[in-house]
C-alpha cells in the first residue's frame, strides 16, 4: 500500500473509532476485512461477525461510549494509535464517567480495511481497581507488590 494509501486508511480508522456509535456496528465491514483478526485483554476472535457481536455487547453493557484517538505512528501498513475511551456502567454506578487509556496496533490489506486489531491496556488498573468487589483487592495488592 503507498503512503498515501495508508494514511488514508488510518485516517478511515480513527474517523470510524472516535464517531462510533451502536447503529455503526452494521458497518464493521466497511471498516475490517472479513477475517480480521481482533484481541483485546477480554477476546481473542477472528471475523467480522465476531468483532461486531464484541462491539454489540460493549453498547450493550456500557452508555456514552467515546474513544479520543492520541498519538499515531504509521508505516507502510500499520499502525499504533494511543486512546483515550470514556464510558459509563449502565448497572454499576451509571452517573460516573469512567476513562481507560490505551492503544491499539492496526494492520491493513491493499483495499485498506483493518486485517488485525491488537488493543493494549491494563484492565487490572484501568478497570478492576475501579469495581466494588475487586476493586479493594486490586489496590491493596498494588501497594503491597509496589
Amino acid at each position: 500500500m503507498s503512503t498515501a494509501g495508508i494514511q488514508d486508511a488510518v485516517g478511515r480508522a480513527i474517523a470510524f473509532y472516535e464517531a462510533l456509535a451502536p447503529g455503526d456496528i452494521a458497518r464493521l465491514p466497511e471498516v475490517y476485512a472479513a477475517n480480521a483478526y481482533f484481541r483485546d485483554p477480554f477476546n481473542d476472535v477472528r471475523g467480522v461477525a465476531e468483532i461486531q457481536r464484541i462491539f454489540a455487547h460493549m453498547f450493550e453493557n456500557l452508555a456514552d461510549c467515546r474513544f479520543a484517538i492520541g498519538d499515531k505512528v504509521v508505516d507502510e501498513s500499520a499502525a499504533l494509535l494511543t486512546w483515550d475511551f470514556t464510558f459509563r456502567m449502565r448497572r454499576y454506578r451509571p452517573d460516573t464517567v469512567h476513562a481507560i487509556h490505551g492503544a491499539s496496533h492496526l494492520k491493513f490489506d491493499a483495499e485498506g480495511r483493518i486485517v488485525y486489531h491488537r488493543d493494549y491496556w491494563d484492565a487490572a488498573e484501568e478497570l478492576y481497581a475501579k469495581l466494588p468487589l475487586i476493586g479493594p483487592v486490586m489496590r491493596y495488592l498494588k501497594r503491597r507488590l509496589g
